[in-house]
């Protein structure tokens, strides 16, 4: 009988250091949007690889941050449960010597579980090798990291190298998912987070930080998906922004979503869009739970 090893593997670091990036790099797909703000990530996203006799199980966490609303304490707890048994964690850094305490934070975090922890030092291909030698000596201080690697997950540079030491690090276990399948989550989260990728990609300053997606309806007819989505913000004067002068923004939010979501389904898609204010709705348990956040 052949032997199959399989493990969870949370992938975590402070905000906007590249996690969902590398996430995508690591499956070969795109599993989680990504954007240059921090914050993107609010969900804990599942990414699968399957190769050979080795499954590897993702889990994206949010950028960990300090709490100013319930969604953001959502956020924090999103990271704890998927520290609560794992089989490996990646520690996802930028090429600076310093920690910040947020870092700091997550190896106490991490110190804790029994899981080896590897640490990826992402976006080398922004500093010089001098650098970068440093780098890795004073985080090497801080852990006992089962391996540091560092790579770009912008390029693939040292990628390969990462998926074969988590690799190492993978017990004897059934493969929980198909071989062929990529994520676990539900294409209506996955079409609500492409549109809210365009948003923070296309808006500026709070506002992308505001809203949130809910996908009311999706019905599929011959070769056509009908999609049909809110976008929620918290004041009339940012519903104004989404929409733009003459409907122009939520026009090309629409035709940037449609585009990777037709990519994504394999098919037409005729997508609607609705903006609505929901006051605050960030420190609303309702309507956080309405939109997933529970």
């Amino acid at each position: 009988m052949e032997v199959t090893r399989s493990g969870f593997i949370a992938i975590v670091g402070r905000p906007n250091v590249g996690k969902s990036t590398l996430l995508n790099a690591m499956i070969g797909e795109k599993v989680a949007i990504v954007s240059a703000k921090p914050q993107t990530t609010r969900n804990k996203i599942t990414g699968v690889l399957t190769d050979g006799d080795v499954q590897l199980i993702f889990l994206d966490t949010p950028g960990l941050h300090r709490s100013r609303n319930k969604l953001d304490d959502y956020m924090r707890r999103t990271i704890d449960d998927s520290l609560t048994e794992i089989d490996a964690a990646v520690l996802v850094v930028e090429p600076q010597v310093n920690a910040t305490d947020s870092e700091m934070e997550l190896i106490k975090k991490l110190s804790a579980k029994k899981a080896p922890v590897l640490l990826a030092v992402n976006k080398i291909d922004t500093v010089k090798k001098e650098s970068l030698m440093e780098v890795i000596s004073e985080w090497s201080k801080r852990y006992d990291f089962s391996a540091i690697v560092p790579l770009s997950a912008k390029t693939g540079d040292g990628v390969e190298i990462l998926k074969d030491e988590l690799k190492k690090q993978m017990p004897e276990g059934p493969q929980y998912f198909p071989d062929d399948m990529l994520t676990d989550q539900p294409e209506r989260l996955i079409v609500a987070e492409i549109i809210r990728e365009k948003l923070l990609y296309l808006l500026s300053d709070e506002v992308p930080h505001g809203t949130a997606v809910s996908v009311e309806r999706m019905k599929e007819r011959p070769q056509v998906m009908d999609i049909e989505a809110t976008i929620y913000c918290e004041k009339e004067s940012h519903k104004g922004i989404i929409i733009g002068k003459g409907g122009r923004m939520l026009k090309e939010v629409g035709i940037k979503a449609r585009a990777d979501i037709e990519a994504f389904l394999g098919c037409h898609v005729n997508l609607q869009l609705w903006v609505k204010v929901k006051d605050d709705w960030r420190n609303r348990e309702n309507i956080l739970r309405t939109l997933g956040y529970d």
